[in-house]
C-alpha cells in the first residue's frame, strides 16, 4: 500500500494554529528538571553552598540530575525529579498554629532522624518538604505517587552535617 497515495488536507484556523506555535515552541526537547533559585544572605548561602558538597550523589536510589539553572542552592534526583532548595523563605503553615495542634490536614509536623521537618500537601498531589529547627530552611519537593520516606532518611546526614540546628536567618 502506497502511503502517499491519500493525500488529507487538515485545515487549522488561525487561533487553533497560534496555540499550536505557541505550544511548540514552548516544549522542551529533554525532560530536565527546572527549579526557582532561592537568594538568600550571605550566612545562608555559605551553609547551603555546604549543605551542597555534602548531599548524596544517589537519593532513594535516583541519580543526581540537578535542575536548571545550574546552582548551588538547588539540587534534583531522577524524572520526574525530587527538588531540593536550600535558602527558601520560612512557610507560612510553619507558624500556623492549626499545624502545631494537628488540625490541619494538608501539613504536618514531624522529624526523621534527627532533622525536624513540615510536610505540606501540595494541589498536584506532590509533598513539600521544609526544614524546622535549622539555621536555612531547606526545601525538598517529592513528586506525587513517589514514598518520600526513602528520601528524608538518606537527606538527614547531610542536613544535620551541613546546616545546624538554630534559628533561620
Amino acid at each position: 500500500m502506497n502511503f502517499f497515495r491519500h493525500r488529507y488536507r487538515i485545515l487549522i484556523g488561525p487561533p487553533a494554529l497560534a496555540v499550536l506555535i505557541t505550544v511548540a515552541g514552548c516544549s522542551s526537547a529533554d525532560d530536565s528538571a527546572s527549579a526557582a533559585v532561592p537568594s538568600p544572605g550571605a550566612k545562608v548561602m555559605k551553609l547551603c553552598q555546604n549543605l551542597d558538597k555534602a548531599l548524596p550523589t544517589k537519593l532513594d536510589g535516583l541519580g543526581r540530575e540537578d535542575p536548571e539553572p545550574a546552582s548551588a542552592l538547588t539540587a534534583g534526583w531522577g524524572s520526574p525529579a525530587i527538588i531540593l532548595r536550600c535558602g527558601v523563605v520560612r512557610p507560612p503553615k510553619m507558624i500556623d498554629p492549626k499545624v502545631a495542634e494537628g488540625g490541619d490536614p494538608d501539613a504536618v509536623a514531624g522529624g526523621v532522624n534527627g532533622v525536624d521537618w513540615l510536610m505540606e500537601k501540595q494541589d498536584d498531589g506532590a509533598y513539600r518538604f521544609t526544614t524546622a529547627n535549622r539555621s536555612a530552611y531547606v526545601e525538598v519537593t517529592v513528586p506525587k505517587g513517589q514514598d518520600s520516606t526513602g528520601v528524608l532518611v538518606d537527606l538527614a546526614p547531610a542536613v544535620k552535617k551541613a546546616v545546624p540546628e538554630g534559628i533561620a536567618g
